[in-house]
Protein backbone atom coordinates (compact mmCIF):
# COMPACT_ATOMS: atom_id res chain seq x y z
CA UNK A 1 0.00 0.00 0.00
CA UNK A 2 1.84 2.90 -1.21
CA UNK A 3 1.00 6.34 0.40
CA UNK A 4 2.14 9.72 -1.54
CA UNK A 5 1.97 13.24 0.42
CA UNK A 6 1.71 16.76 -0.28
CA UNK A 7 1.22 19.64 1.63
CA UNK A 8 -2.62 21.09 1.97
CA UNK A 9 -3.27 23.94 -0.14
CA UNK A 10 -6.07 26.48 -0.08
CA UNK A 11 -8.02 24.87 -2.42
CA UNK A 12 -8.11 21.60 -0.37
CA UNK A 13 -10.32 23.53 2.19
CA UNK A 14 -13.89 22.50 1.20
CA UNK A 15 -12.29 18.84 1.22
CA UNK A 16 -11.36 19.14 4.69
CA UNK A 17 -14.85 20.91 5.34
CA UNK A 18 -16.23 17.56 4.20
CA UNK A 19 -14.01 15.41 6.37
CA UNK A 20 -14.24 16.97 9.63
CA UNK A 21 -17.90 16.93 9.46
CA UNK A 22 -17.76 13.22 8.83
CA UNK A 23 -19.42 11.53 12.11
CA UNK A 24 -16.39 9.74 12.59
CA UNK A 25 -13.95 12.37 12.58
CA UNK A 26 -15.55 14.78 14.17
CA UNK A 27 -16.03 12.43 17.56
CA UNK A 28 -12.31 12.92 18.21
CA UNK A 29 -11.69 16.25 16.48
CA UNK A 30 -14.93 18.19 17.51
CA UNK A 31 -13.18 20.97 15.45
CA UNK A 32 -15.71 23.68 13.53
CA UNK A 33 -16.55 23.49 10.26
CA UNK A 34 -17.36 26.62 8.94
CA UNK A 35 -15.83 28.09 5.48
CA UNK A 36 -14.23 30.54 7.99
CA UNK A 37 -13.01 28.33 10.72
CA UNK A 38 -11.55 25.89 8.40
CA UNK A 39 -9.34 28.96 6.93
CA UNK A 40 -8.50 30.55 10.29
CA UNK A 41 -7.16 26.79 11.12
CA UNK A 42 -5.25 25.77 8.47
CA UNK A 43 -4.87 28.70 6.58
CA UNK A 44 -1.57 29.69 8.02
CA UNK A 45 0.18 26.78 7.63
CA UNK A 46 -1.13 26.55 3.71
CA UNK A 47 0.94 29.43 3.24
CA UNK A 48 4.12 28.72 5.56
CA UNK A 49 3.23 31.30 7.88
CA UNK A 50 2.93 28.15 10.72
CA UNK A 51 5.85 26.02 11.92
CA UNK A 52 3.49 22.98 11.27
CA UNK A 53 2.98 21.03 8.32
CA UNK A 54 -0.81 19.81 7.10
CA UNK A 55 0.41 17.44 4.99
CA UNK A 56 -2.70 15.91 2.42
CA UNK A 57 -2.37 11.64 2.30
CA UNK A 58 -3.40 10.07 -1.29
CA UNK A 59 -3.27 6.34 -2.21
CA UNK A 60 -3.72 5.84 -5.61
CA UNK A 61 -3.81 9.50 -6.52
CA UNK A 62 -7.24 9.63 -4.18
CA UNK A 63 -6.86 11.78 -1.19
CA UNK A 64 -7.61 9.61 1.48
CA UNK A 65 -6.87 11.44 5.06
CA UNK A 66 -4.83 14.28 6.50
CA UNK A 67 -1.40 14.32 8.46
CA UNK A 68 0.02 17.34 11.20
CA UNK A 69 3.41 17.47 11.64
CA UNK A 70 5.07 19.59 13.44
CA UNK A 71 8.50 20.33 16.03
CA UNK A 72 7.12 20.37 19.59
CA UNK A 73 9.81 23.35 20.33
CA UNK A 74 8.12 25.45 18.12
CA UNK A 75 5.20 25.17 20.78
CA UNK A 76 6.78 25.31 24.26
CA UNK A 77 3.48 25.40 26.12
CA UNK A 78 2.19 21.98 24.59
CA UNK A 79 5.80 20.86 25.10
CA UNK A 80 6.06 21.68 28.40
CA UNK A 81 3.31 19.55 29.04
CA UNK A 82 4.29 16.52 27.95
CA UNK A 83 7.62 17.05 29.20
CA UNK A 84 5.80 16.22 32.38
CA UNK A 85 4.70 12.76 31.97
CA UNK A 86 7.43 11.51 29.40
CA UNK A 87 11.46 12.27 28.78
CA UNK A 88 10.91 14.94 25.39
CA UNK A 89 14.19 15.17 23.36
CA UNK A 90 15.29 18.09 21.74
CA UNK A 91 14.01 18.37 18.13
CA UNK A 92 10.96 15.86 18.55
CA UNK A 93 8.58 15.30 16.32
CA UNK A 94 4.74 14.67 17.03
CA UNK A 95 1.71 14.18 14.07
CA UNK A 96 -1.75 14.06 14.30
CA UNK A 97 -3.79 12.03 11.55
CA UNK A 98 -7.27 11.55 9.94
CA UNK A 99 -8.71 8.98 7.62
CA UNK A 100 -11.72 11.28 5.74
CA UNK A 101 -14.07 8.64 4.46
CA UNK A 102 -15.82 6.14 7.20
CA UNK A 103 -15.75 3.18 4.46
CA UNK A 104 -11.90 3.79 4.13
CA UNK A 105 -11.41 2.75 7.90
CA UNK A 106 -10.85 -0.95 8.95
CA UNK A 107 -8.57 -1.58 5.90
CA UNK A 108 -5.54 -0.54 7.11
CA UNK A 109 -5.01 3.13 5.33
CA UNK A 110 -4.39 4.59 8.74
CA UNK A 111 -1.42 2.35 9.64
CA UNK A 112 0.12 2.89 6.39
CA UNK A 113 -0.02 6.34 6.42
CA UNK A 114 1.83 6.94 9.87
CA UNK A 115 4.03 4.44 8.82
CA UNK A 116 4.34 6.43 5.40
CA UNK A 117 4.76 10.31 7.25
CA UNK A 118 7.10 8.67 10.18
CA UNK A 119 9.88 7.40 7.49
CA UNK A 120 9.40 10.53 5.98
CA UNK A 121 10.46 12.59 8.66
CA UNK A 122 13.50 10.66 8.94
CA UNK A 123 14.60 11.95 6.10
CA UNK A 124 12.88 15.34 5.42
CA UNK A 125 14.14 16.40 9.39
CA UNK A 126 17.07 14.87 10.03
CA UNK A 127 17.76 16.29 13.49
CA UNK A 128 14.30 14.88 14.84
CA UNK A 129 15.94 11.85 17.29
CA UNK A 130 11.86 10.79 17.54
CA UNK A 131 8.45 10.91 17.08
CA UNK A 132 6.08 11.18 20.20
CA UNK A 133 2.14 10.71 20.06
CA UNK A 134 -0.43 11.46 22.58
CA UNK A 135 -3.73 9.90 22.03
CA UNK A 136 -6.59 10.16 24.26
CA UNK A 137 -7.14 6.73 26.05
CA UNK A 138 -10.55 5.98 24.99
CA UNK A 139 -9.65 6.21 21.03
CA UNK A 140 -8.36 2.54 21.15
CA UNK A 141 -8.54 2.13 17.29
CA UNK A 142 -6.31 4.90 16.79
CA UNK A 143 -3.55 3.91 18.95
CA UNK A 144 -4.10 0.38 18.15
CA UNK A 145 -2.78 1.87 14.81
CA UNK A 146 0.16 3.58 16.02
CA UNK A 147 1.43 0.33 17.59
CA UNK A 148 1.09 -2.11 14.37
CA UNK A 149 2.95 1.26 12.65
CA UNK A 150 5.95 0.42 15.50
CA UNK A 151 5.35 2.94 17.74
CA UNK A 152 5.70 1.63 21.47
CA UNK A 153 3.64 3.44 24.70
CA UNK A 154 6.01 5.03 26.84
CA UNK A 155 3.71 7.10 29.21
CA UNK A 156 0.37 7.68 30.58
CA UNK A 157 -0.85 11.23 31.98
CA UNK A 158 -3.73 13.69 31.94
CA UNK A 159 -4.04 16.20 29.11
CA UNK A 160 -7.08 18.44 27.90
CA UNK A 161 -9.18 16.61 25.28
CA UNK A 162 -10.37 18.11 22.11
CA UNK A 163 -13.59 16.32 22.60
CA UNK A 164 -15.07 17.59 26.40
CA UNK A 165 -16.52 14.33 26.57
CA UNK A 166 -13.78 12.39 26.86
CA UNK A 167 -11.44 11.56 30.22
CA UNK A 168 -7.76 13.60 30.24
CA UNK A 169 -6.20 10.18 30.20
CA UNK A 170 -4.23 10.18 27.41
CA UNK A 171 -1.22 7.25 26.43
CA UNK A 172 1.57 8.55 25.05
CA UNK A 173 3.41 6.87 21.94
CA UNK A 174 7.08 7.16 20.59
CA UNK A 175 9.31 5.74 17.64
CA UNK A 176 12.44 6.71 17.73
CA UNK A 177 14.69 7.13 14.60
CA UNK A 178 16.77 4.26 13.43
CA UNK A 179 19.69 3.58 14.55
CA UNK A 180 19.74 6.08 17.36
CA UNK A 181 19.23 3.59 20.42
CA UNK A 182 16.64 4.19 23.20
CA UNK A 183 13.41 3.09 22.46
CA UNK A 184 13.65 0.44 19.50
CA UNK A 185 12.35 1.55 16.10
CA UNK A 186 10.58 -0.92 14.75
CA UNK A 187 10.21 1.09 11.27
CA UNK A 188 12.05 0.22 8.12
CA UNK A 189 14.44 3.16 6.71
CA UNK A 190 13.52 1.81 2.99
CA UNK A 191 10.55 4.09 2.07
CA UNK A 192 9.31 1.18 -0.01
CA UNK A 193 9.13 -0.70 2.79
CA UNK A 194 4.96 -1.79 3.76
CA UNK A 195 3.61 -3.08 7.42
CA UNK A 196 1.06 6.57 10.68
CA UNK A 197 1.21 30.88 16.09
CA UNK A 198 -0.58 29.08 18.98
CA UNK A 199 -0.23 27.54 22.25
CA UNK A 200 -0.87 24.06 20.54
CA UNK A 201 -0.39 23.32 16.72
CA UNK A 202 -3.61 24.60 14.77
CA UNK A 203 -7.23 22.78 14.83
CA UNK A 204 -6.32 21.90 18.79
CA UNK A 205 -4.64 19.70 20.63
CA UNK A 206 -3.19 16.33 19.36
CA UNK A 207 -5.29 14.24 21.57
CA UNK A 208 -8.05 14.34 18.62
CA UNK A 209 -6.25 11.54 16.27
CA UNK A 210 -8.93 10.20 14.40
CA UNK A 211 -7.96 6.34 12.54
CA UNK A 212 -11.42 5.16 13.80
CA UNK A 213 -11.18 1.40 13.47
CA UNK A 214 -7.64 1.85 11.68
CA UNK A 215 -6.01 -1.52 11.42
Amino acid sequence: MEITWRRIEEQDFPLLRMWLRQPHVKRWWNHETTADAVARDFGPAARGEEPSEDLLAFLEGRPVGLVQRSRLRDYPEYLAELAAIVPVPDGAMTIDYLIGDSRQTGQGIGTAMIHSVIVRTWAEHPAAPCVLVPVVAANRPSWRALERAGLRRVGVGNLEPDNPVDDRTHYLYRVDRPGTGGWRSHLPADQNAQPRPSTHPPGGTLSHTCCDRAQ
